[in-house]
């Protein structure tokens, strides 16, 4: 257990973006979801929203609009439980949020890499402690997805997807590597790669849907670990997100896990008018 735990910090850690050389103003959407349990309590400092933000586990919530410093700050209040709810999308979907979910986490005490972007949030804490995320966001983007991962201190790490449509046409699938190892990934129609940790792959898809092959390497050797198919719809942007987790979002019923490394699925749909 404490080899997994610490291999999700080293990950994490491995996922820090840099703090921009220059910081400027941007001025987009945002999307918050959660690695892990709901995270309640949310604001964003410049952010147009009133109120609190809620981050659902591994599923879009109402998007966000921001206009502010490049670097997102991230506060929290209260202590940022949330209940677990039915929400809407597939039985699938449905059947993981009716399960209580488990906080994936380092021990208390237990050490966390530094880098630039954590050094700066401790700085930046002993004047607010209600400050618990520091996310560098493209400067070019109008659209980006933060996944937020607990690192065991009351603060997250928060790893940036940009959703420009620029950068994810519609009816197009993004695959991301977050796994703490390679994985190999083929779809029908030839498209294929093997991924380091943090790569991504843009594949095209045919009548909308692609089957794939996913395995993984540990050690010297290949393991297969699945073959499926993923819908990939012309009006919405697909991105495929292969991980390691623990969590209980991805443990069946009877609390057996479905592989060694586990798949999340988001999707969004265009807007009526625009993107």
């Amino acid at each position: 257990m404490t080899f997994r735990i610490l291999s999700v910090v080293l990950l994490l850690a491995a996922l820090s973006p840099s703090l921009p050389a220059q910081e400027g103003s941007v001025s987009l959407k945002i999307d918050v979801v959660a690695w892990g349990d709901a995270i309640g309590g949310l604001s964003f400092k410049a952010g147009k929203k009133k109120g609190t933000i809620t981050a659902r586990a591994f599923t879009y919530s109402e998007p966000v609009s921001y206009s502010g410093p490049q670097v997102l700050e991230i506060h929290q209040s209260g202590s940022g439980a949330v209940p677990v709810e039915r929400g809407p999308g597939t039985p699938e979907d449905k059947d993981h949020e009716s399960k209580p979910l488990v906080i994936e986490k380092p021990k208390p005490g237990q050490a966390v890499p530094q880098t630039a972007l954590s050094k700066e949030l401790a700085k930046r804490r002993e004047e607010d402690s209600t400050l618990v995320s520091l996310v560098p966001l493209p400067s070019n983007s109008r659209r980006v997805t933060v996944l937020l991962a607990p690192l065991g201190d009351g603060t997250f790490h928060g790893y940036v997807i940009d959703d420009d449509p620029s950068k994810l046409p519609f009816g197009k699938l993004r695959v991301h590597n977050l796994a703490p190892m390679p994985i190999a990934i083929r779809f029908s129609g030839g498209q294929g790669k093997e991924m380091k940790t943090r790569e991504t792959f843009l594949v095209n898809v045919v009548k909308g849907q692609t089957i794939y092959e996913l395995s993984y390497r540990n050690g010297d050797e290949w393991t297969v670990q699945e073959n499926n198919i993923i819908p990939v719809r012309e009006d919405e942007q697909t991105q495929m997100i292969v991980l390691r987790s623990t969590n209980r979002f991805f443990l069946s019923a009877d609390g057996a896990s479905g592989g060694f490394l586990q798949v999340v699925t988001l999707r969004r749909e265009k807007a009526v008018g625009g993107s």
